[in-house]
């Protein structure tokens, strides 16, 4: 917890930093980026947490491989290398991206169905998200077989449960009252 705090905190003076130098999409890709080699490659996040890797061999590594990223983002993560805090910069790097969408309006809602959704239900689904959120809609959409029918919808800590199975569960509460 104590290291996501922290993270949100770099990324968030790192957003400020985009914003100032209006690098804000250059700056994102950076950091998508880094989230994506830190996905795809468990040396890199090895290396990260490795205290046996000292930190000018990081720099190097880093120099090396983000020798594309914006001067700000470089310097960034100079920044975090000097306070020893590599090991957060796949997490620094999702925050960011989370407050830009944030800055931008984007709310992200992931929808969660047994079979691929029409695209009536679809939109019968949205309509309904739309007229509760200020913002534009960033969806995702998930198929879950577990699920024995019905859909749900993840937006943030926020869920709107109306599968089969939950209103069973419901039903099943009601009854035994």
């Amino acid at each position: 917890m104590k290291s996501t705090k922290a993270a949100s905190r770099y990324a968030k003076a790192l957003l400020e930093i985009a914003i100032d130098q209006k690098k804000v999409d250059s700056i994102l890709g950076d950091m998508n980026f880094i989230s994506q080699v830190s996905t795809e490659s468990n040396d890199f996040t090895m290396m990260l947490s490795s205290p046996i890797v000292k930190s000018d061999k990081k720099q190097t590594i880093f120099n090396i491989i983000f020798d594309q990223f914006e001067k700000e983002s470089k310097d960034f993560i100079q920044l975090v290398l000097e306070n020893r805090r590599e090991e957060m910069l796949p997490a620094i790097a999702i925050a960011f991206d989370t407050l830009v969408k944030e800055y931008r309006g984007i709310v992200p809602i992931t929808i969660v169905s047994a079979i691929k959704l029409e695209e009536a239900t679809k939109e019968a689904i949205l309509a309904r998200v739309k007229a509760a959120v200020e913002g534009d809609l960033e969806v995702t959409e998930e198929i879950d077989k577990s699920l024995i029918g019905g859909f749900l919808v993840k937006m943030g800590d926020l869920h709107m449960d109306a599968t089969v199975s939950n209103q069973f569960n419901n039903l099943k509460q009601r009854l035994t009252r």
